[in-house]
């Protein structure tokens, strides 16, 4: 055997063949660990235990061969996955032009760390990967006990499996890796398979004289193509999705009802015959079927013809030729100009009129038959084919050394010779004794225990008692009036938010999140109160909160053009004509309504224009809850900013000129935000709104240390408490929004990688920083100094950036949409605290917009 064993006993490795050879080995036992096989464990007749190991990686070399098979321009090892076994440890030859048909260079293979030989050489290698079975002349050329991994086939393919014993090698079929789950990652019959489908429907659509894709032009309408696919194994499906994606109207049949949910599942046609019975094979494969089944299947074939335009074959039966489905006739009914692409031609193919290996044209039908579809995409193949083949190479043993344990499901399963010994087919699994055990007893029913009421109300009255002992605490805490009011409408807020979201349609997900990014832009409110100084800024307050609304602009202009777009994309050329602008008659009424009640003087003006904002900013969700009134729910959100903004501006006593800085900022912002959202290509929208996402922070941020800063002078011995908490919170949160929005904009677009960033020792830092910030807020509220205070809100802008960026980056890119929806979740609670620091009922009522939205 080709294995190398090595004895840790000092007698030496003679004594151990001697007991081999004399037969004196009575036990062997494969000691594994989980998912791990490193060592046997033998037993000598004395008793005595012997460990022996195998190969170590170092010792071994693996050689790559060009394929020699007529038109097979794939390569058994790809650089990335030859760098993987190099870094092993294993000594790596490929022969000189292996990959060039794969477009892998030689100065690729060499930079992973391998050599460059000849093809003697590289067949003298200990282990030889190959994808085609070898010719005679190669296998001539192997080393006496070499070991070969590679497709083999070994029911068509005796005479070369007697080549192979003559040289004493041991051989693992890629195709006889077993269909199981921990063997997914070597099943090279499927990745194959996969772009085998892929392949398929490309070909066909070169050969059809039509668009796939249904379309209306000024010429004309042009149908969509009809696509049947028969077979939904990893080929089948691959077709259907690739077609289904081009366009074409999609119909598939098989013979398993599970293979029928994937068919749908993708979008197509699941076609079925109405005959009881099961098609589930062993493998993964269907099984024969009955004469009746069959006389059925065909009759749904031969009406499919005469409607379809391209036909996919792929069924196979694995050890026998390919069932034949599709009829003489069946082509010859089948419309000038259709295409069939038969997948099993290699097999004696599904089409009667099939010739394998063949591109021709049979009574106007082009029959496509070839069967090297998975060699004409050489790079992609190349590459699959190369994890599949250098993954089983290195689970065959473990901790760097290199052993075949028959006794693993996979290499018994694959293996095909050892050391020259048949060993294929593998024996069947052991069948479990299902003898049933002799009742003793008849087993009595137990029913469900009888419901104890009174505890079960108990429970609920608990609850509702801790709940309102709550209210009434903080009732005893409440430093003012303001507070209670404050937190009455942050409870009725998120209470109204939950109950909105809930019911929104999950296609209009996106399109809700760019809504409520939108309605963040409500930060503007913050930084219009405490703008001043004429045209320009005069000091850090007033130049922190003209910064802050200025970005908040752009997020609102940008958001709101976002989702308009957003919801175009669901549009069809059949709908009715929309008015929308007409929406804009009830803003400008609002608006003026306002405006005139304040200049009346009317004291609550400005506090129910703030409630009919609010309402609009509900109604904004509700709206996108459903497609029919999404539009009437954007219209909602901008009439709702709007009021909200106009109501701000009017209760500011400030000069002409400072309310022309404000136009001037919020103006130039919207328009900017807008431009950005109208010239972004479609697909990158839900990487704008995190973009846009990231002012909110930053403008949360800026307005609360502008607040300190205009505030905290005339504060005197007041310690306000709870308005420092508020400002520091909002700080705080605003920092994380603002990084981790951002990371989650690069992620998306790109310029980040998606994979997750696992620091070593994230959980400690991650807890280290948020314990420095409950340090940095203990002493925000102890030390009442001006100093004090910007040092610890310095700080909290500091760690949470840093947090933002390392929780974000932690998550993968297929998990940014999820982590922009908590974010903008976080945004929610930071206009809650910008609202309680400046006393805004306005803030917190747009909380239930923002937080609940998660």
């Amino acid at each position: 055997m080709f294995r190398l064993l090595r004895t840790v006993e000092k007698q030496g490795l003679v004594p151990l063949i001697d007991n081999l050879v004399n037969g004196n080995i009575q036990k062997v036992i494969s000691v594994q660990s989980r998912n791990l096989n490193t060592f046997k464990c033998l037993f000598s007749s004395s008793g005595e235990q012997v460990t022996l190991k195998g190969i170590p990686y170092s010792e071994l070399t693996v050689g790559v061969p060009k394929e020699t098979f007529l038109n097979e321009r794939r390569v058994a090892l790809s650089p990335a996955a030859c760098a993987i076994l190099t870094k092993a440890g294993f000594k790596v030859s490929v022969e000189r032009g292996a990959g060039a048909e794969a477009q892998f260079s030689e100065s690729e293979y060499v930079s992973s760390g391998a050599e460059i030989k000849d093809t003697g050489d590289v067949f003298k290698s200990d282990i030889i990967l190959k994808v085609r079975a070898p010719s005679a002349g190669e296998v001539g050329q192997l080393k006496d006990g070499a070991h070969l991994i590679s497709f083999l086939y070994p029911a068509q393919n005796q005479e070369l499996i007697d080549l192979l014993a003559k040289r004493n090698a041991t051989v693992l079929a890629m195709d006889c890796v077993p269909r199981i789950s921990r063997a997914q990652v070597f099943d090279a019959l499927s990745s194959m398979a996969n772009i085998a489908g892929y392949k398929a429907v490309l070909e066909a659509a070169n050969s059809f004289g039509r668009f796939f894709t249904g379309q209306i032009t000024a010429a004309g309408k042009v149908p969509p193509a009809k696509v049947m696919v028969i077979g939904g194994g990893v080929a089948g499906l691959s077709s259907i999705g690739t077609a289904k994606n081009m366009g074409a109207i999609v119909r598939g049949f098989d013979t398993r009802e599970a293979a029928r949910e994937q068919i749908k599942s993708l979008g197509g046609e699941a076609l079925e015959v109405h005959v009881e019975e099961s098609g589930e094979g062993g493998g993964g494969y269907a099984k024969e079927m009955s004469p009746e089944f069959i006389a059925a299947e065909m009759a749904l074939f031969a009406k499919q013809c005469k409607e379809i335009d391209i036909l996919i074959s792929t069924a196979l039966i694995p050890g026998k030729p390919a069932p034949k489905l599709i009829s003489k006739e069946m082509v010859e009914s089948m419309k000038q100009g259709s295409v069939i692409v038969d997948l099993a031609a290699e097999a004696g193919g599904n089409v009667a009129t099939t010739k394998p290996g063949e591109k021709y044209v049979h009574h106007g039908v082009t029959h496509i038959g070839y069967t090297d579809f998975p060699s004409r995409l050489p790079t992609q193949s190349s590459t699959l084919y190369a994890n599949n083949i250098s993954k089983l190479l290195l689970s065959l043993g473990g901790n760097g050394e290199y052993v075949l344990d028959i006794e693993d499901e996979v290499v018994r399963g694959s293996i095909i010779l050892d050391k020259g010994k048949m060993m294929w087919p593998p024996p069947p699994p052991p069948k479990l004794d299902v003898t049933p055990e002799a009742k003793s007893a008849e087993p009595v029913a137990v029913g469900p225990p009888e419901p104890n009421y009174f505890m079960d109300t108990m429970r609920s009255a608990g609850m509702y008692s801790a709940g309102l002992g709550v209210a009434a605490l903080l009732g005893v805490g409440s430093p003012n009036p303001a507070f209670s009011t404050q937190l009455t409408t942050f409870s009725l807020a998120g209470i109204v938010g939950y109950h909105t979201v809930w019911g929104v349609t999950p296609a209009l997900h996106s399109p809700l999140m760019s809504v409520t990014n939108a309605i963040s832009g409500i930060t503007a409110v913050g930084g219009l109160l405490l703008m001043g100084g004429g045209y320009f800024p005069n000091n850090w307050p007033t130049a922190l909160a003209a910064t802050a609304c200025f970005i908040s602009s752009i997020n609102i202009g940008g958001g709101f053009v976002i989702t308009q777009r957003m919801l175009d994309m669901f549009r069809r050329p059949d709908d009715p004509p929309e008015y929308n602008y007409l929406y804009a008659l009830p803003g400008v009424g609002f608006i003026g309504a306002y405006s005139y009640g304040e200049m009346m003087g009317y004291p609550e003006m400005y506090n129910l224009t703030c409630l009919g904002a609010s309402l609009c900013c509900v109604g904004a969700l509700t709206g996108l809850a459903h497609q029919t009134t999404s539009r009437v729910g954007n219209a909602l959100g901008i009439i709702g900013i709007a009021s909200g903004i106009a109501a701000t501006i009017g209760i500011v006593d400030v000069s002409a000129e400072t309310y022309m800085q404000m136009g001037a900022a919020m103006s130039v912002g919207g328009a900017l935000g807008a431009i950005i959202a109208k010239r972004i290509i479609i697909s990158d929208l839900p990487q704008l709104v995190a973009l846009f996402h990231s002012f909110v922070g930053m403008a949360a941020v800026l307005t609360c240390v502008a607040t300190y800063l205009a505030h905290a002078p005339h504060w005197g011995d007041d310690p306000q408490t709870i308005e420092r908490i508020a400002q520091f919170l909002g700080t705080f949160i605003g920092g994380v929004t603002f990084t981790g929005s951002l990371i989650a904009y690069g992620k998306l677009q790109g310029t980040l990688k998606s994979d997750p960033l696992l620091l070593p020792g994230r959980h400690a830092l991650n807890a280290g920083m948020m314990a420095v910030n409950v340090g940095a807020l203990g002493y925000f509220l102890m030390d009442p100094s001006m100093g004090a205070g910007i040092a610890s809100l310095g700080t909290a802008t500091c760690l949470s950036s840093v947090l933002g960026v390392t929780l974000t980056s932690a998550i993968g890119g297929a998990d940014m949409p999820v982590v922009i929806s908590m974010l903008n979740s976080y945004s929610g609670w930071a206009l809650c605290a910008e609202g309680m620091v400046l006393n805004m009922a306005l803030f917190i009522g747009f909380f239930k917009v923002k937080c609940c939205n998660y």
